[in-house]
């Protein structure tokens, strides 16, 4: 079976305007990220390793068009179509994110205490449609028992 390519980056990049002075000119730039360019096959997971302020975090955001890039490709390969990230309309892009999601540098300091597992795993699903409360359950214990929790923690 072929490998098949799920994300092409080529030479992304993404720079932030540095301003100054009351009209808000532009003086220089910030080059959070500059050019890179990876491949992530099915079946694989990628990590950004770096130090703090290496463009770790700009680098999802970008992928994830939470930033428009500044210049570069993202393609994205799903159900056997190709679309440009970069150049996606909002529509698209809506139903691409339902697809790909960013993990954070530590995952214990995104969870909000004040929610409850219910709540941190049933919210993805309330976002993409599941509506109904009780559906949503059934497929929040479903996922809790497919990674090995006991959904009796509810």
């Amino acid at each position: 079976m072929p490998e098949t390519i799920l994300l092409e980056v080529s030479d992304l990049k993404k720079h932030f305007p540095i301003v100054s002075g009351f009209f808000n000119k532009v003086v220089g730039q910030v080059r959070a990220v500059d050019g890179i360019s990876f491949s992530l096959f099915e079946g694989e997971c990628l990590g950004l390793v770096g130090e703090s302020g290496s463009g770790k975090t700009t680098v999802g955001r970008t992928l994830l068009r939470a930033y428009k890039p500044t210049d570069g490709e993202i393609r994205f390969r799903h159900d056997g179509e190709e679309v440009d990230i970069a150049r996606a309309s909002e529509d698209q892009l809506k139903t691409l994110r339902r697809h790909m999601q960013m993990i954070f540098q530590d995952p214990y300091a995104s969870l909000n205490p004040r929610m409850t597992v219910f709540d941190i795993i049933g919210e993805p699903l309330m976002i993409h449609g599941v509506k109904d409360r009780n559906e949503r359950e059934i497929r929040v214990r479903e996922l809790m028992q497919q990674v090995g929790l006991n959904p009796q923690h509810l």
